[in-house]
């Protein structure tokens, strides 16, 4: 791959950090933040990576391309505003501009959270156990947010949460089957998966998505991703039923069903077959 290549690819495509040499990244976070980082157990995803620090606490490095960039600043630190959510507290944070890699770099540094993800990464097909003591959390977690008010734009897999998005999503997959028109809008983690959940303690991770999208989009993602364990379903809807059972909230379920069923030529999810029949159940009750 040319250089002329890499820099005509988003950021998350030619900076993937599970597979680049970002050591001189690292170093300027440890030396800006005056700390050791513990890379033997980081955790590389692709647009980020965490490690704990010689003082106990956690650095989220990110990077970001420069069409990213929103002007509605860094999520994470935006979330030091919000209350009566459990999450990691975030203490100190900074950016700056890599003039080689022509990316944006971020680095924060939070409360560390020994508890571990649920699923870090994959399909979940094994139920958790979660005690209803995690389940308390996370519905007043969950409803305190959505209590929030922000002028932010929540983004997706990356992408901003609009209509037109939450629209033209459906009707690739279901052309023309439901009114698509979005009647609420509440504050949402807007990643809210399996990965950035933690047991047995509830804490909610990584918040940089974070912001105003339709209602009922966090417990509608953690319902579909959970479609391969019936009782975890279950589980999600008597809690978020007040989401789920909104004509918004059926409407986000039906738009990451439609995501799974028009995944791109060559991917066949493991989910498809869940999906196109819950697809099925909602557009009728959407009618």
């Amino acid at each position: 791959m040319t250089s002329a290549d890499v820099f005509s690819q988003p950021a998350s495509q030619s900076h993937d950090l599970r597979r680049i040499d970002a050591e001189d990244a690292l170093e300027h976070v440890q030396k800006a933040l005056q700390v050791r980082l513990d890379l033997d157990s980081a955790v590389r995803k692709r647009r980020s990576i965490g490690a704990a620090t010689d003082r106990g606490t956690w650095i989220r490095i990110e990077v970001r391309g420069l069409e990213k960039l929103d002007g509605q600043g860094w999520g994470l630190e935006a979330s030091h505003v919000l209350d009566g959510i459990a999450r990691p507290a975030w203490y100190a944070g900074f950016s700056w501009f890599d003039t080689v890699r022509r990316v944006m770099w971020r680095a924060d540094e939070t409360d560390r959270i020994t508890d571990a993800a649920i699923k870090p990464g994959g399909l979940l097909t094994v139920d958790p156990q979660l005690s209803r003591e995690w389940w308390a959390t996370f519905d007043e977690s969950l409803d305190a947010l959505a209590a929030h008010r922000t002028a932010r734009q929540a983004t997706i897999d990356t992408e901003p949460m609009t209509q037109q998005r939450l629209t033209s999503t459906i009707e690739k997959a279901f052309p023309g089957v439901v009114d698509t028109a979005i009647e609420e809008w509440t504050t949402a983690h807007a990643d809210l998966g399996w990965a950035n959940l933690t047991a047995p303690a509830c804490h909610l991770l990584d918040w940089e998505d974070w912001g105003a999208c339709p209602r009922g989009a966090d417990s509608a993602k953690l319902w579909v991703s959970s479609l391969a364990v019936p009782a975890l379903v279950e589980q999600v809807r008597h809690h978020r039923r007040a989401d789920l059972e909104n004509r918004t909230g059926r409407l986000m379920a039906l738009f990451y069903c439609s995501q799974i069923v028009a995944s791109a030529p060559g991917y066949i999810s493991p989910l498809r077959d869940h999906a196109k029949r819950e697809a099925t159940r909602l557009i009728d009750e959407l009618r």
